[in-house]
């Protein structure tokens, strides 16, 4: 799965989405620098809120289910026609955007009374506005969605990533623009914005064999991508009223209990996000390709590989949660109004996320084999008895733990989610091995105890004897676990560390070589 070429692929992936996060950053300043926190910025923020809210979970689904149907086309019946059926998903979500359009016209009014109730005046007005034009930008991004898809089947895992570049840029340059005429023109950033990141990645993907078909039937194919994104649909529909719950329950407690817990699940998503997401989304493809070949041992070698390493990645990183978790948000957040007690309160539930890291990931990458292999029944039904759990746990102990309650409910519903989806892969799906050696799991946690545990002595200890900055400390801190873990995973001879160094030194080692996919 990671060869010298595929190594390098996956460090430039890594590498383009940090930047790319640190444009958002950019374009977050930027937007608070021209407008602070006033009536325009709300109206803004609800109405590129409101088109995810209504649409961006169908067109997730789509893209989600859009993979393991194109790839039985194209392995079976070849370029052709897989070209045609990606048309066809094209087509109808074109035709879903034209309505989602008429409906931001002729009702945006409604929208906003509906889903900004406590907007008035200006600002309702305002909004309403921004939905007009927000909801006419699903036409590109929804496309563009199935692209990404598309390129990333073929192998070309960078563009799409360099595609969101495009959307970012937009917005930055249409805030400014708009600060120097007209806020009514601040809402325009996100619509041209994402018409430029579809004209690159659909650039791209005709660069590498995709030719558009105006054809809008609804064959066969069509209706296979519809039957499995239903139930998608619903897992992810299911996972946000939990997330509803959750803040529900937190917004009956004290004062910043809500922006907590939401400060300290930043953290973990960015952990996620620049490592387990991307990994996810590189294997993917392969998944499916490897199951519609009926190759099984490549569909097994792919998954063993992947939890492999999101194990090698995650455990050490929650156990570090767990020792360190007020020195990180501490040095990310604690400046201006973020003072010492919202540290204290925000790294509780950090510490408390942190202990479901290694399941959030692993839930991800599970789903996605059971996609794969066409079963979108298991998640959802996984998901669904997690989440009834997870309300449970959040009532019984907001009581007594209060914020921490809620995000220790969250982990252990995570856990519990992971145990119900390899039970059902071993029931339903027996052929394989979705783990791999739980030995190999082991070492790994006995691993990340001992480098941890020692550097957190060693952390005391300059703490006491010596000053620096408290970036400097968890530095070092950092550092010297990785060298310790490093160093035990190969005593304990834990193979996937090979990997680890593919991507870590031979990722490194090319940088000065073309890509071998871009």
């Amino acid at each position: 799965m990671f060869n010298k070429s595929a190594a390098r692929t996956f460090m430039f992936m890594v590498s383009l989405t940090l930047i790319l996060k640190v444009l958002g950053f950019i374009r977050e300043m930027v937007m608070a620098n021209f407008y602070g926190t006033n009536f325009i910025v709300d109206a803004y923020v609800m109405a590129n809120a409101i088109p995810n809210i209504l649409l961006g979970g169908i067109f997730a689904s789509v893209a989600t289910s859009y993979t393991p149907v194109f790839s039985t086309i194209h392995e079976k019946n070849g370029e052709l026609a897989s070209n045609k059926f990606t048309s066809q998903v094209i087509n109808l979500l074109i035709l879903l955007s034209i309505a989602a359009i008429l409906i931001g016209i002729l009702f945006s009014d409604e929208l906003t009374a509906i889903f900004a109730s406590g907007f008035s005046g200006e600002t309702a007005k305002l909004t309403s506005l921004f939905i007009r034009i927000t909801l006419a930008g699903v036409l590109f991004s929804s496309v563009a969605g199935i692209m990404d898809a598309y390129m990333q089947y073929k192998g070309h895992f960078l563009k799409p990533i360099i595609s969101a570049y495009f959307q970012n840029i937009g917005v930055i340059c249409i805030v400014i623009f708009s600060a120097y005429t007209s806020h009514y023109y601040l809402a325009l950033g996100l619509l041209i914005g994402s018409f430029f990141r579809l004209l690159y990645i659909s650039t791209s993907a005709g660069k590498v064999g995709y030719h558009y078909d105006l054809n809008f039937s609804l064959g066969e194919p069509i209706r296979s991508i519809l039957h499995m994104a239903v139930p998608v649909f619903i897992g992810s529909y299911i996972l946000q009223i939990n997330s509803f719950v959750d803040k529900t329950l937190a917004s009956s407690l004290p004062e910043g209990t809500v922006s907590a817990l939401n400060y300290a699940m930043i953290l973990i998503t960015l952990i996620t996000g620049l490592t387990v997401t991307l990994l996810v989304t590189f294997i993917y493809p392969k998944l499916t390709k490897a199951f519609t070949l009926t190759n099984l041992n490549a569909f097994n070698a792919i998954v063993e590989k992947g939890t492999g390493i999101i194990a090698l990645i995650t455990i050490p990183i929650s156990i570090g949660i767990l020792a360190f978790d007020n020195e990180v948000v501490q040095i990310v957040y604690e400046r201006g109004a973020f003072n010492p007690i919202a540290t204290d309160k925000t790294s509780e539930a950090f510490l408390f996320y942190g202990i479901g890291l290694f399941f959030f990931a692993l839930n991800d990458l599970l789903a996605k084999v059971f996609y794969a292999m066409r079963d979108a029944k298991a998640p959802i039904v996984c998901s669904g008895i997690s989440v009834i759990i997870n309300i449970i746990l959040n009532l019984l102990l907001i009581g007594s733990m209060a914020h921490k309650g809620l995000a220790l409910s969250t982990s252990i519903a995570a856990i519990i989610n992971t145990l119900l989806l390899l039970i059902w892969m071993n029931k339903k799906h027996p052929k394989i091995n979705s783990v791999g050696s739980w030995i190999k799991i082991l070492k790994i946690i006995v691993a990340s105890s001992i480098s941890v545990s020692v550097v957190w002595c060693v952390n005391n200890f300059l703490i006491s004897t010596i000053w620096m900055p408290r970036i400097g400390y968890l530095s070092i801190a950092v550092l010297c676990a990785s060298g310790i873990y490093i160093l035990l995973l190969k005593i304990f001879r834990v193979e996937d560390i090979k990997i680890l160094k593919e991507l870590l030194l031979k990722g490194n080692s090319d940088k000065r070589s073309k890509y071998a996919k871009s």
